[in-house]
């Protein structure tokens, strides 16, 4: 199961670094960057002429990979 991730409470410097180590697609990218300026998944499927089950789907992908970053962070500490 997924945790809850609220892409648009990362600080800058989260959101620069998840940008550099995630690996994203160019549609995750571009969701990523559109849900970092607090637009709904909705929002953001409408602006990438997506409907919203892709864009929950690419949502789903984005946050794999998000934790997948953090988990790698936690271990180099």
């Amino acid at each position: 199961m997924i945790k809850q991730i609220k892409i648009y409470d990362f600080t800058k410097k989260e959101i620069d670094l998840f940008l550099e180590e995630c690996n994203f697609t160019e549609q995750e990218h571009e969701l990523f960057l559109l849900r970092s300026r607090y637009y709904t998944l909705e929002q953001a499927a409408e602006i990438m002429n997506v409907s919203s089950k892709t864009a929950y789907r690419i949502n789903r992908k984005v946050k794999k990979k998000i934790i997948k970053v953090c988990e790698q962070q936690a271990d180099q500490i």
